[in-house]
């Protein structure tokens, strides 16, 4: 099933969106949802990260070297 979502964007993002369009000859559409996809990849692993850095912490893990220790 697909959504339909509209959007408005500033002038400015609108014409670079526009242009990007024309040199890839990918549609807009792809573009914002390419976009959109790794926006939110970016964000659940933001999330992740800080949920493992504070526990990783509790138990006196607080650099990557300590890290690396860990799990060798």
């Amino acid at each position: 099933m697909r959504t339909v979502l509209s959007v408005s964007l500033p002038e400015k993002i609108a014409s670079e969106l526009e242009r990007l369009a024309k040199q890839t000859g990918r549609n807009k559409s792809d573009i914002v949802k390419d976009s959109l996809s790794a926006y939110l990849w970016e964000a659940r692993l933001q999330g992740l990260r800080k949920k493992l850095e504070a526990k990783a912490k509790k138990v006196g893990v607080v650099s990557e070297e300590d890290a690396l220790k860990a799990v060798s």
